[in-house]
């Protein structure tokens, strides 16, 4: 047998290996995806899609060592690929409990990235014309733009089969032959130039809300909001006037945000970059994402429009110099740091680019399901996106943001406060960022919370009166009317309202409580390793297995 090759891994690989050597961190370190389907599903046809897909790329057959004479970590692409599974949980008998139990554990299980394909895939089926397809895969292959390919891969692969044909994919060139290498002394003239940029900054961000004071934890939650169309369509054409992305856009308004709820006026806030410069990668499943930190600052009269060009300057500058080692970065403007995780700030902002519709085959639908538990890696991130609907395209603000914060509802109120600059920069982008807009509702007061709840159930039952205590269908709603007001609601107040929630409470003054106290789930412990996949899969307790 021939000996296997073994490829130096990338600088971003080997963070990702030393971060992978801490338990704690180990399942932030996923990229798990869970798509459901509604439809007629070939599983076995599927099942073998999948199996294919997994089986084509070098990156999801790698297997990583430590060198220790070279002092580098590598990887050799010879290992065998993993296979897909299935499972007709259905025909089974299994609950929903126990079916959930398994996602989990599938979504969370950790890697032994030494002996183990790092990209998992299970086909379950859940009811009739009710299929789930779970796939995970550890970020130190797989990131965003790869997870997005594999899964058009699949469906593609599957397609075929059904047609009887087959697929028309490109031969996928093997990571190590796509990578650009520099010099050392390239590389130190960029960091110094970089730290030059960012030195003076400060490397914390005042949040809007706390974190409990014990040990951190990595498990998450997340809220989303949207703009209406009316004011996203001007939103985007300010920003278009000052040749602002819908991504610098989100540096503007997150800045913004950031510095109404505090008096910090200088912030660094980090983001992906795709880190795709070689001619050859566009189409490689690997990773080669890379970790950015722009700078951006304001003052007490900076207007919107200003503060969108200094976005446009700040995003700009931090493109130019995306390939520069973050670790050097932070070593040089923050050696405080907890060197086993240096993002050198707590906040990030990315464009939202998963695939929100996946497409399996004719007269089937495809969802992506929320990730539960969802491991986070900074104090906040935030997300932004334009989104198509009914009304027209929309600007979606969303939050992700640690459980053991000590007040959620001052996350909810952020996210209120971000969706408000959206509105001031598109209504008002010749105002200062730090005058407050004058019809900015405060949910801690109940007068205001119930004169809102109010207003807009005027507006969706098209009446001047309604009684605070009678419910909606009592007053003339419907179920229609009830996912109108939903959406009203939520745009108005900034909160991730949904329809169960304003069913049980819906009365004007149940609804208005509702306001001041959103729901948050909270997920349950991780799954233990390895031990607690198999328990999943022999339908027995997490517990059990540790």
């Amino acid at each position: 047998m021939e000996a296997p090759v073994w490829y130096p891994a990338t600088r971003t690989q080997q963070g990702l290996w030393v971060l992978d050597r801490d338990e704690s961190l180990r399942p932030t370190q996923l990229v798990p995806t869970v798509v459901e389907f509604a439809g007629p599903v070939d599983h076995a046809l599927l099942v073998a899609a999948t199996t294919r897909a997994l089986g084509r790329h070098p990156s999801l057959r790698a297997r990583f060592r430590l060198d220790i004479k070279r002092r580098r970590v590598e990887y050799s692409t010879h290992g065998e690929p993993a296979r897909a599974g299935f499972l007709d949980a259905a025909a089974e008998g299994w609950s929903e409990e126990e079916t959930g139990r398994l996602v989990r554990a599938l979504c969370a299980t950790p890697f032994d990235l030494a002996t183990e394909a790092p990209a998992r895939a299970e086909i379950i089926r859940t009811g009739e014309e009710r299929t789930l397809l779970v796939l995970t895969s550890h970020h130190i292959v797989v990131d965003g733009l790869s997870r997005t390919m594999l899964l058009e891969e699949i469906f593609t692969i599957y397609r075929a089969g059904l047609d009887g044909t087959e697929p028309e994919l490109s031969d996928p060139p093997h990571p190590a032959s796509v990578v650009a290498t520099r010099s050392e002394e390239e590389v130190a003239a960029q960091v110094e130039e970089v730290v030059e940029r960012l030195r003076g900054a400060p490397t914390d961000v005042r949040l809007p809300f706390e974190r409990a004071q014990d040990e951190p934890s990595h498990l998450g939650t997340g809220v989303t909001t949207h703009l209406d169309a009316e004011r996203t369509a001007k939103a985007l054409a300010v920003a278009a006037e000052e040749g602002c992305t819908t991504f610098m856009l989100g540096i503007a308004l997150l800045a913004g945000a950031l510095a109404r709820g505090s008096d910090q006026r200088d912030f660094l806030i980090a983001f992906a970059w795709p880190g795709r410069e070689h001619p050859d990668a566009g189409d490689v499943i690997g990773m080669f994402v890379t970790t950015v930190v722009l700078r951006v600052s304001l003052g007490e009269d900076t207007t919107w429009r200003e503060l969108l060009r200094d976005a446009r300057i700040a995003g700009m500058e931090a493109f130019m110099d995306s390939d520069a080692p973050l670790d050097a970065i932070a070593a040089r403007l923050n050696p405080d740091r907890n060197a086993l995780w240096p993002p050198l700030t707590p906040v990030l902002l990315n464009l939202d680019d998963a695939p929100h519709t996946p497409w399996l085959a004719p007269g089937v639908t495809g969802r992506l399901l929320p990730l539960d538990p969802l491991y986070i890696k900074y104090d906040l991130a935030a997300f932004v996106r334009v989104a198509d609907s009914a009304e027209g395209r929309r600007l979606e603000l969303s939050l992700d943001h640690p459980l053991d914060v000590t007040d959620h509802r001052a996350v909810s109120a952020f996210l209120t406060d971000l969706r408000r600059c959206a509105a001031d920069l598109a209504t008002s982008p010749e105002e200062p960022v730090l005058e407050q807009s004058v019809d900015a509702i405060n949910l801690d007061d109940p007068a205001e919370r119930l004169e809102l709840v109010r207003s807009i159930w005027c507006e969706v039952l098209q009446t001047d009166e309604v009684d605070d205590d009678v419910s909606f269908f009592e007053s003339g709603g419907d179920s229609l009317l009830l996912v109108v007001l939903v959406e009203k609601l939520s745009q108005a107040s900034g909160r991730a309202l949904r329809t169960v929630d304003l069913f049980r409470s819906a009365t004007v003054s149940g609804q208005a409580e509702l306001l001041a106290a959103p729901a948050t789930e909270q997920p349950g412990p991780a799954p233990a390793g390895s031990a607690a996949l198999d328990a999943a899969r022999n339908r027995r307790p997490a517990e059990e297995a540790v």
